[in-house]
């Protein structure tokens, strides 16, 4: 902000780092649980290692955390004076 960026463009900026990085684990997650179902399947009671609607659940899940943990730190950092953030302690 202190560069002139906007409140709009700094919250975009972090939000967009952390959802990247979120969906890259949960790509990477979601592949490895599907290809590991077998593993897992003598721990699951009354579901399919492989269910759509568990998976999918769970990616939701997963995505609305992301963005709760960059929208978070987005809106502080969008609220810091950049005099101050410039000046340091």
């Amino acid at each position: 902000m202190a560069l002139g960026a906007s409140a709009f463009r700094v919250q975009f900026g972090v939000i967009f780092r952390t959802m990247r990085l979120a969906l890259i684990g949960i790509a990477i997650g979601a592949a490895s649980s599907f290809a590991l179902a077998s593993l897992i399947s003598a721990m699951l009671f009354n579901t399919a290692p492989t269910d759509p609607a568990t998976f999918a659940g769970m990616i939701a899940l997963l995505i609305v955390v992301a963005l709760l943990a960059g929208y978070i730190p987005a809106r502080r950092a969008s609220r810091v004076n950049p005099l101050v953030a410039l000046r340091g302690n």
